[in-house]
């Protein structure tokens, strides 16, 4: 398992009152387990002390078992966790460093301060590129580049570290549906290619709908429901937990609440949300 939070329940500093109650959860290598939930649910704060910045980096108070690649977080300083999980958030601007004149020395920006080899620096910089199919950047600014690419290129700098873990904190919520897609389609492929696993915070259940192999819906600071992508999503009770249903799930119930069900033979629904993309890439690993 790359990540285990067992029983895990966390407070902010200078209060009491928890924000996450009796986490339960794991994600395997390779895996991509989806998060949805209402504003409020403590979605961020669950991709904090997942990821071991809370409570080593912002304080608080954390309680139960939180495991990234097999040591508990509360051993670990900032940057151990930081080498075992990568961590992206809404905005890619807030992890540029907005110093580097081209995007293949702000995706190098990383490994050169682990004090790596020259040789080693750019394997990972290749590496991180071509898993995201990005290599055409390389020399583009940083600064001039798509809401969509901007991620990408923010995403690799955080592959080019290598860790076995990463969390995304709503990766696509600044992205149009062109950005979100090429976002989506890399963060499969991330997975499926190098043995990542992959905890996602996302509000958009259509894009979760075509990559996540599992999802659990947090209401109030505690797991609520968690199946596999297809059943949570279609299951009655999302929308009663304050989530919307991805358009395909909205369309089927519409059409059958008309009484036309037997119209949706033959219907192409990829025309509203396309198919799952989450298996269909090859089991090999290979290792970045």
């Amino acid at each position: 398992m790359s990540l285990q939070m067992r029983g895990a329940s966390y407070a902010y500093a200078g209060t009491s009152k928890l924000v996450l109650e009796g986490i339960d959860l794991a994600v395997e290598p390779g895996r991509l387990l989806a998060i949805v939930g209402p504003n409020e649910a403590g979605k961020s704060t669950l991709c904090l002390v997942a990821a071991g910045l809370a409570p080593a980096s912002i304080g608080g108070k954390l309680t139960g078992s939180v495991i990234l690649d097999g040591q508990e977080t509360a051993t670990l300083k900032p940057y151990e966790a930081a080498q075992r999980c990568g961590i992206l958030f809404q905005n890619p601007a807030t992890q540029l460093s907005g110093t580097s004149p081209t995007v293949w020395e702000e995706i190098s920006f990383g490994p050169r301060n682990l004090s790596l080899s020259i040789g080693e620096v750019v394997e990972r910089v290749e590496m991180a590129m071509a898993t995201l199919k990005i290599e055409g950047l390389a020399n583009r600014d940083p600064h001039r580049l798509s809401g969509g690419q901007a991620q990408l290129v923010a995403l690799a700098s955080v592959v080019a570290l290598r860790p076995s873990m990463l969390v995304l904190d709503e990766p696509t919520s600044q992205l149009d549906p062109a950005g979100t897609r090429l976002v989506g389609e890399a963060i499969v492929r991330l997975a499926a290619e190098t043995g990542t696993a992959v905890l996602l915070v996302e509000h958009k259940t259509g894009l979760i709908a075509r990559i996540a192999h599992e999802v659990a819906v947090l209401v109030g600071g505690r797991i609520v429901q968690r199946g596999p992508t297809a059943d949570v999503l279609a299951d009655p009770a999302l929308e009663e937990h304050g989530v919307d249903p991805p358009p395909a799930v909205r369309l089927e119930r519409a059409v059958a609440a008309a009484g036309h069900s037997d119209r949706l033979v033959g219907i192409d629904l990829t025309a509203i949300e396309m198919e799952p993309i989450a298996d269909r890439h090859s089991p090999s690993v290979r290792t970045l």
